[in-house]
């Protein structure tokens, strides 16, 4: 709690228009681009100076925090995110969620690069995600409760929410976007599944996978944030494609995709902005 009090403090003596800010939103691999598209950037700190916050040390995550105008409205922006596989503690890769939650915010809207698994899904697609399946060994709620932000037990059935979600949906038929939908699992990584491992995924009800996502999900409905997330399909998972994957190849793929993602981002904003106000 205690670097969680210094880090909100350093924000608010940063960012006089904090109160106005519903929304954070999380970028992930190959996403950042969307702030120069998008985003009036108020003010901006590096993790490293945010007490409590860990460094993003994978390529294509650049590590700051921002405030500013996006796409029309308030909000806060971390461009890069934290993933267990660097080393860090489940407690750490969402520290910044419970920052989020006691500065008074109401939702977070969360983006990754997955891999397909629906033999349907085509690198480029973006999915809403409609529901997960955690299967990274270990679950940041684990531990002495925080009862400040919530249950020891809280409920995951509207874990993403339905309501944000259809914010989603209105602004690509507004944008003239398809975008699918499916359940995200999220894996510990950092190696890419093998091809029995995304056989096991698809029965279980998988559409896509990644390495993120899912603990900032759980942290941030433990702090009552809402919460709404997007995929970018950056590649075809190992049963689907026979090829050997790399992390240039996810980020070159999600690159790609940040024309559909500015598009569908300039309409959803502002309208998840609305619903979080109502």
């Amino acid at each position: 709690m205690e670097f969680i009090d210094k880090t909100l403090q350093e924000i608010v003596s940063q960012d006089n228009r904090y109160k106005e800010r519903r929304l954070v939103i999380v970028l992930g691999s190959g996403w950042g681009p969307v702030v120069e598209a998008l985003m009036h950037v108020e003010g901006r700190v590096g993790y490293e100076d945010l007490p409590g916050f860990p460094v993003s040390t994978v390529e294509g995550h650049a590590g700051q925090l921002l405030w500013g105008d996006f796409a029309g409205v308030p909000v806060y922006c971390m461009q890069g995110r934290f993933h267990y596989y660097e080393g860090y503690s489940m407690q750490e890769v969402t520290f910044p969620m419970r920052v989020f939650s006691k500065l008074g915010l109401d939702g977070v809207l969360l983006t990754n690069a997955a891999g397909g698994i629906n033999p349907a899904f085509q690198v480029g697609d973006l999915m809403r995600i409609t529901d997960h399946i955690n299967l990274m060994g270990d679950n940041p709620l684990r531990g002495v409760n925080l009862d400040a932000f919530g249950p020891r037990f809280p409920d995951m059935t509207s874990a993403w929410d339905g309501g944000l979600a259809n914010c989603l949906e209105e602004a690509a038929q507004v944008a003239g976007i398809s975008i699918r939908n499916g359940v995200y699992l999220a894996v510990s990584g950092p190696n890419f599944e093998t091809p029995a491992e995304i056989r096991a995924f698809s029965r279980m009800g998988a559409d896509a996978v990644g390495m993120s996502t899912v603990p900032e999900c759980l942290v941030a409905r433990h702090g009552g944030l809402r919460v709404v997330g997007m995929s970018c399909i950056t590649n075809v998972a190992a049963h689907v494609g026979g090829e050997a994957l790399s992390h240039d190849d996810v980020s070159k793929a999600a690159k790609q995709a940040i024309k559909n993602v500015n598009a569908l981002f300039r309409e959803a904003v502002p309208r998840i902005h609305k619903t979080l106000q109502s």
